[in-house]
């Protein structure tokens, strides 16, 4: 048995909303460089906007109850297919003082 982490359940989930989105005729995942890139063949009848807005939903799903952040952004268009490249980030924590007084300082965390 596998133990996955927050994010790699996050795009797990994120990959199954999508492949199953009435919205998308196709959805492919290609990693070029360490970056992940999801290439989109939308149903005919649906605009850029429609198809964003459905990425986007299919993220949130992934994200719920977990710490962290989508990055989306077009790539380009090939012929009839959207190119995006899509990240889910965690946030980071300060892993020490700097001494300036910050709000969020690891002495007020509890370890």
């Amino acid at each position: 048995m596998t133990i996955l982490t927050d994010h790699e359940r996050a795009f797990q989930i994120f990959q199954k909303q999508l492949i199953e989105s009435d919205y998308l005729k196709e959805v492919r995942f290609k990693t070029y460089a360490g970056l992940p890139f999801l290439y989109v063949l939308p149903n005919p009848e649906n605009p850029r906007e429609v198809i964003e807005n459905e990425i986007k939903r299919a993220a949130a799903k992934g994200m719920k109850g977990k710490s962290l952040t989508l990055t989306m952004s077009f790539v380009r268009k090939n012929q009839a297919e959207y190119v995006y490249r899509i990240r889910f980030l965690v946030p980071q924590r300060k892993m020490f003082c700097c001494g300036n007084l910050c709000d969020d300082c690891i002495r007020f965390t509890n370890p």
